[in-house]
């Protein structure tokens, strides 16, 4: 788990279930996120929720799907049974790769009247504009990861981009989440675009639910 938090209010906005693999050197990121179901990742969230108790009433509880997971005709019906037993608790699906459009076009429908978010996750990196234009209409939030960016070695990109995006979320009146903020600098960045809501190991690393 990894909180989200809004500098405004000084309180968490919600937080992420990020899904790692016990190995014996600790924990790890799967190979392929497909190794473990969506029906299993639900049965994990439910879980990490009534551990968490207290600590998590209204905000949302984000967590990834990929394009194949996505695409499962079981996914939507395990997602709404989820979402059933967790309230006041709120789903926000984070969409890592696109589906089709209307694909995207159904599941925003659909999550919407369940109180659900569609976010768009690694706007600009693993999500480019070409590939995602289409489907910012049917969004909640997208997601700017900074970490990819510095990964890949194009960290001087990232004012540049930043502000493409907040003025693609200006545009769709969408949610933008900062994500790999680490230190003041990257939070003086994130006050020049009027960013709020923040994520990163500057608040926390992503801890198990019993220690959050």
């Amino acid at each position: 788990m990894q909180p989200q938090v809004d500098i405004d209010t000084h309180q968490i906005y919600g937080y992420e279930a990020l899904l790692r693999k016990s190995k014996q050197d600790g924990w790890t990121v799967p190979t392929s996120f497909l190794e473990l179901s969506v029906a299993d990742q639900a049965k994990l969230i439910e879980a990490t929720i009534a551990e968490l108790g207290s600590k998590i009433t209204n905000q949302f509880l984000a967590f990834n799907l990929n394009r194949a997971q996505f695409s499962e005709p079981e996914t939507l019906e395990t997602i709404l049974t989820l979402q059933k037993k967790i309230i006041p608790v709120r789903l926000a699906i984070e969409l890592t790769e696109t589906p089709t459009l209307p694909e995207m076009q159904r599941y925003s429908e659909i999550l919407h009247a369940h109180d659900m978010k569609l976010d768009l996750d690694d706007v600009g990196t693993d999500n480019t504009y070409a590939d995602i234009k289409a489907f910012l209409p049917y969004a909640d939030k997208i997601k700017f990861a900074m970490q990819n960016f510095r990964m890949n070695g194009t960290a001087d990109q990232i004012p540049k981009q930043l502000d493409f995006w907040v003025q693609q979320a200006r545009k769709y009146d969408l949610t933008m989440i900062l994500e790999g903020v680490e230190d003041e600098h990257d939070q003086k960045l994130a006050a020049k675009y009027g960013i709020n809501i923040h994520q990163g190991y500057l608040y926390s690393k992503p801890v198990l639910p019993s220690i959050v």
